[in-house]
């Protein structure tokens, strides 16, 4: 009982902070997010709501990591297992851990899906983090994966350009 208020108290804080960093002046801010294991930053202009995974329809001949269709808020969206999409994990029939959640695109992105998540992070701003200085020695990253921060933990993070993203052919052609 105290897990799901603790949860709960999680997404409302989110959710104040999200709707101040919007309103904040200008900077770098990301929802925090975490898919098997790696750190992702998503940028909060592109991010939508956070929903709890309910009930998802499976969509049969389509790509593994797109895990059926959702109805948010009245509107049916795309559910993609955002690390089975990065290649992070292999898909499975097994269910999302308890703390997954939802994150919709932004609508100006006029693409109805939402990301799959294994946990929420919190927010990130870009003031806190220092940028990783790509070397020859790390592979090139595509579009959608412009940079890497590192807070001050030392965890490293991927930011996540959700306009690329759905802008790809591959993340648009769910048949399998």
């Amino acid at each position: 009982m105290a897990n799901k208020q603790a949860l709960r108290d999680l997404q409302t804080r989110l959710a104040e902070r999200m709707k101040q960093a919007r309103t904040e002046s200008p900077g770098r801010s990301w929802l925090a997010v975490d898919c098997a294991g790696q750190g992702l930053l998503i940028a909060l202009r592109q991010a939508g709501e956070i929903f709890k995974l309910g009930a998802v329809l499976p969509v049969p001949h389509t790509q593994d990591w797109l895990t059926g269709v959702v109805n948010l808020r009245g509107g049916v969206c795309a559910v993609v297992d955002l690390a089975v999409f990065l290649g992070l994990r292999p898909a499975s029939k097994s269910a999302p851990p308890a703390q997954a959640r939802l994150v919709a695109l932004n609508g100006e992105l006029e693409v109805n899906a939402a990301l799959l998540v294994d946990r929420l992070e919190g927010l990130r701003h870009a003031l806190d983090l220092q940028r990783v200085v790509e070397s020859v020695d790390n592979p090139a990253q595509p579009a959608f994966a412009p940079a890497r921060w590192q807070d001050a933990a030392g965890r490293v993070w991927q930011e996540i350009d959700l306009a690329e993203l759905a802008g790809l052919p591959q993340f648009l052609a769910i048949t399998g």
